[in-house]
């Protein structure tokens, strides 16, 4: 892949960016493993075209200032490709449309490999559809744990888990959620966050959700 590959008028300012548009750097996993700070969502877009996105929440969010009450909308998004790459974001803006584009631009900012197998002793399969490990996730007082599970069972897992995995490219797996579940925000975050703890052994280096 070359550098003409890319005319679509993005100008790179990171040096992560100059790699993808030169092509040094031609997949979404090597840009991950490359150990440089991804800080543009133009790479994603070049790397993982034709993402899928799905908002999970949308909230009115009201603060005193001296000039008044002001409103912002608070948007909370999960981007994907449906094969072993996810994103999560919230984003906030006075309207909600724009809420949503900063929220998905975000997301991108934080994308992370699933490592996906078929991790069920019940399981012959040797497609991808699960994950490899059991694996947990936090957000406040949400926890999410998501286990393997043989091809065929499909997702158990409450409809804004169930997003989350969708876009990572899980299709098979048991889920147990605990605590204040009907927080969507936290339910959501604590799923990513159980992917982003079954990445680490893929990843060579955390990353913190970057939040705006």
């Amino acid at each position: 892949m070359s550098g003409n590959d890319y005319d679509d008028g993005w100008q790179p300012v990171t040096r992560l960016g100059t790699k993808v548009q030169e092509g040094e750097i031609d997949t979404m996993e090597d840009a991950l493993n490359s150990g440089l700070p991804l800080k543009e969502p133009e790479i994603v877009d070049q790397l993982l075209p034709g993402l899928d996105d799905e908002v999970l929440d949308i909230n009115m969010v009201q603060r005193m200032t001296d000039s008044g009450r002001r409103v912002k909308f608070r948007c909370v998004v999960s981007v994907g490709n449906r094969d072993g790459f996810v994103g999560y974001a919230e984003g906030r803006d006075d309207q909600v449309g724009a809420a949503i584009q900063k929220a998905i631009g975000i997301a991108k900012l934080n994308m992370i490999q699933v490592p996906r197998g078929s991790g069920s002793w019940e399981d012959r399969s040797d497609r991808p559809h699960s994950l490899t490990h059991r694996t947990t996730g936090k957000a406040g007082s949400v926890e999410v744990e998501v286990v393997p599970a043989p091809e065929g069972l499909g997702l158990a897992a409450s409809d804004t888990v169930r997003a989350v995995l969708e876009l990572a490219g899980i299709e098979n797996a048991w889920t147990k959620s605990h605590g204040n579940t009907r927080t969507t925000v936290n339910l959501a975050k604590a799923t990513f966050n159980a992917l982003e703890n079954a990445s680490q052994s893929r990843q060579p280096r955390s990353r913190e959700v970057v939040e705006r």
